[in-house]
């Protein structure tokens, strides 16, 4: 689209609203900018956009910002139920967002990574073997960029990239519900319960997961996890090219291991990437990041030699499955971004050692049963806290579980603490949100590893 004159509405003044803002100014765009929240707690992204020619509605989203709007764009939390979206598709104006735009103009090879769990991991590590080809394969690869979902989002790189480059991006089922375009190379990782407060049911949420390979073009690579059974049964959906990784089956094009061992095959030939103890990650769940991983820059072309460097270099992303440190033997992880039950479950599969679980935040409408009959299995302690507590609690008793209900997340902390003994593992895997008392996941895990350095 040119861009010159257009009005465009953005909702959401967070990290990808205020990127797009800056980009489309740039392209000539009368740009309004509209968040539910008042001025006086949006002082960041207000001083951030000071330099540009801005219209600003704060504190609601009337309906009258429709008026001569040609495209509405939408960051990534907004809810797509707001009166002004459906008062936008009834006056049939364009509803994007800054995913959509930047795989729109982007002049170079992407690669597009999506899941329930696992995506931050795999996305990070994906981008360290792509730079680790530059040194190997210096014709192959200029320059990687890495964001979307993750860090950055790259519509406020774009136009600094080239041809010769790679862009590598986390997408969430948010970003890719509005979107009608694919990456090059795209990969599912897993499709667990997630984010049903957003999506309604779970297959509302398969579906927007979906986008990331259903609009791709023949000569364009998908690559789905066989091990997962929704993630391998979008394979009716793609358009391109196929690659699996499994812990254990074997295609053609893809990656799996054997005799421990990751093996890479590209159709042609079968080559070994590394060891599997070479993986410094914790759980099973990890070694299948990893041979996403490598699926996803085998398509690209990247040799395992690259691969293996990144790898055994690779000590994983914070806030998952990180090692805080060792209290009186104790040893204590911050997982904050787990905010699934389903993803708290392959943690927990993680270790061997006696554990103590401190779950809670808000809720998002996730099933618990799994989750807490695994627990009760593993003799483990549980504490519960936030705004969420007591409907773990409830849950629990229906598992004859035994948990310690607090009230927020320092409460318990502190309670964990005290019982600890030599040989626990202390694991903050909350199975919720943050934002009952915490701005994200990242501030809670921050917080936790503060409390805990006290100790």
């Amino acid at each position: 689209m040119d861009w010159n004159s257009k009005r465009v509405v953005i909702l959401g003044a967070a990290r990808q609203g205020t990127a797009l803002a800056r980009y489309l100014t740039g392209q000539g765009a009368r740009v309004v900018l509209s968040d539910s929240q008042p001025a006086e707690k949006l002082k960041d992204a207000l001083e951030s956009l000071r330099d540009l020619k801005i219209e600003y509605a704060l504190g609601g989203h009337p309906n009258s910002l429709l008026d001569n709007a040609d495209v509405v764009c939408l960051s990534g939390g907004v809810p797509i139920d707001l009166p002004i979206l459906l008062e936008a598709t009834r006056r049939n104006i364009s509803i994007s967002n800054d995913s959509q735009i930047f795989f729109e103009i982007v002049p170079c090879k992407t690669i597009g990574i999506t899941g329930s769990a696992g995506k931050t991991t795999t996305t990070t590590l994906t981008a360290l073997i792509a730079e680790r080809a530059i040194s190997h394969q210096p014709s192959a690869i200029r320059h990687v960029w890495l964001g979307g979902n993750i860090g950055n989002p790259l519509i406020a790189e774009v136009d600094r990239m080239g041809k010769d480059d790679l862009a590598v991006v986390e997408l969430s089922s948010f970003q890719l519900e509005q979107m009608t375009i694919s990456p090059n190379i795209s990969a599912v990782l897993n499709l667990t319960p997630n984010h049903l407060d957003r999506h309604g049911t779970m297959e509302a949420y398969i579906a927007a997961k979906s986008h990331i390979v259903a609009y791709q073009k023949k000569n364009d690579v998908a690559v789905l996890g066989w091990d997962d059974e929704n993630a391998r049964n979008l394979e009716k959906v793609v358009r391109g090219k196929l690659w699996w990784f499994s812990h254990t089956h074997a295609e053609n094009f893809g990656t799996h291991t054997r005799d421990g061992k990751i093996f890479l095959r590209d159709g042609e030939r079968e080559q070994v990437v590394c060891d599997v103890s070479e993986i410094r990650l914790r759980g099973a769940h990890n070694v299948l990041n990893v041979l996403a991983a490598c699926a996803l820059t085998g398509a690209a072309g990247i040799k395992p030699e690259a691969m293996r460097e990144a790898i055994q270099n690779f000590n994983g992303v914070a806030h998952r499955l990180e090692f805080v440190r060792e209290v009186r033997g104790a040893k204590w992880y911050n997982d904050s971004i787990a905010t699934a039950p389903e993803r708290v479950i392959a943690e927990v599969h993680s270790f061997d050692e006696p554990l103590i679980v401190l779950l809670g935040g808000r809720d998002k409408k996730l099933p618990w049963g799994d989750l807490l009959r695994l627990l009760r299995d593993r003799n483990a302690k549980v504490f519960v806290f936030g705004e969420a507590g007591k409907l773990i609690a409830n849950y629990a008793a229906q598992e004859n579980l035994q948990v310690t209900l607090c009230s927020k997340m320092a409460d318990a902390i502190a309670e964990a603490a005290r019982i600890t003994q030599s040989g626990d593992v202390v694991l903050l895997s909350p199975g919720c949100t943050s934002f009952d008392e915490f701005k994200d996941f990242e501030e809670r895990g921050k917080v936790f590893r503060e409390i805990v350095n006290q100790l």
